[in-house]
């Protein structure tokens, strides 16, 4: 071995020495990896580059020679790169295996099970419990016509429910129904007495706060027969609030005024929030109001074919998003529209 060989053999040993201690302490993950590989092999500052450009400062009869220690240093430091990723990856691959294993030995997990809405599970406890009443479920359309909608209902040409600013109206003289008692008028319009339906629906109004909303869901109903009085209605309501809410549940009636029936009355029932002792649900009233109610106007069962002489009716309608907000003690209707599952996980049925 000449003395210029030697010298080369020697610096590339140490030039191997040194990546080697450096590999062995930074190439245990894969962030050390990438800073050893850009330390030693970069393209702008790494090592083997700086060696590369130190071979234009080498005395001319050694240059062949530092060029190939070089060139061997340059490609044993590849090949260490290569097989440090290659461990590297089959580490990954070995953790994510292990990772996605199923341990049978662990005890099962339950299946996260969906829930019906609230206003949903209100709609059909209010239909089981006027099932066993003896009423049936009545629907109709939601777009209506102004004679199912107002006319037939005696709503007068000038009432304000017929403005644009509580009726959405649409063209053709189409309109979102109001409430559900198109679909009674379309039922007498149907059947002859007696009558006992229900009629569960959505429905539109141009009103929007704290406990009203422009779309929300009614339940409206209606019985007429021979004979039928105002103790009939009260029996009723109060019956059924009573099996919805809870046995000590009262209500109260108040005299008020619908187009479609004579007497009218708006019920009250006991705010299911504070038990009647008066919250911010409540305005502090202790009482929510739940429906409004009377007996069918007499021009209305005539315009349907039916003889007022011969026969009675109630009729009725409650909002069912407010009734879900007592049930449940909802403080704010936007809740129920919020899409929010902490809601449907406190009240799943």
């Amino acid at each position: 071995m000449s003395a210029g060989e030697g010298i080369a053999s020697a610096r590339l040993g140490n030039w191997i020495e040194g990546f080697e201690g450096d590999a062995a302490e930074r190439g245990q993950t894969r962030a050390q990896w990438e800073l050893l590989r850009i330390h030693w092999a970069g393209k702008k500052q790494g090592v083997v580059r700086g060696l590369l450009e130190e071979i234009k400062r080498i005395e001319p009869e050694q240059r062949r020679a530092y060029g190939e220690d070089v060139n061997r240093f340059k490609e044993h430091v590849e090949r260490r790169l290569s097989a440090i990723d290659a461990a590297l990856a089959a580490r990954e691959r070995e953790a994510a295996r292990r990772a996605a294993a199923v341990d049978v030995t662990l005890p099962g997990r339950r299946p996260a099970l969906g829930s019906l809405h609230p206003v949903t599970l209100v709609i059909a406890e209010m239909e089981q419990i006027f099932a066993e009443m003896g009423y049936s479920v009545a629907e109709g359309p939601e777009v209506e016509d102004d004679y199912h909608n107002f006319e037939a209902l005696n709503f007068p040409a000038d009432h304000p429910a017929r403005d644009t600013q509580d009726t959405f109206f649409l063209e053709d003289g189409l309109l979102l129904r109001t409430h559900t008692s198109p679909v009674q008028i379309r039922t007498m319009l149907a059947r002859r007495p007696p009558i006992r339906v229900i009629c569960p629906g959505r429905v539109f109004r141009n009103d929007n706060d704290l406990r009203h909303s422009p779309m929300f869901h009614q339940v409206e109903g209606l019985a007429v027969a021979e004979g039928i009085t105002v103790g009939h209605l009260k029996g009723t309501i109060l019956a059924f609030m009573r099996r919805l809410f809870s046995p000590e549940t009262d209500i109260r009636m108040r005299p008020s005024f619908f187009p479609f029936t004579e007497p009218s009355a708006e019920v009250d029932v006991t705010c299911q929030n504070c038990r009647g002792q008066g919250c911010e649900v409540c305005s502090g009233t202790g009482w929510m109001e739940i429906l409004g109610c009377g007996m069918v106007d007499p021009r209305v069962l005539a315009g349907c074919g039916i003889d007022p002489d011969v026969y009675s009716g109630f009729a009725f309608g409650m909002g069912v998003d407010r009734v879900a907000m007592n049930r449940y003690g909802i403080p704010n209707i936007r809740l129920l529209f919020d899409n929010d599952e902490r809601l449907l996980r406190q009240v799943r049925g």
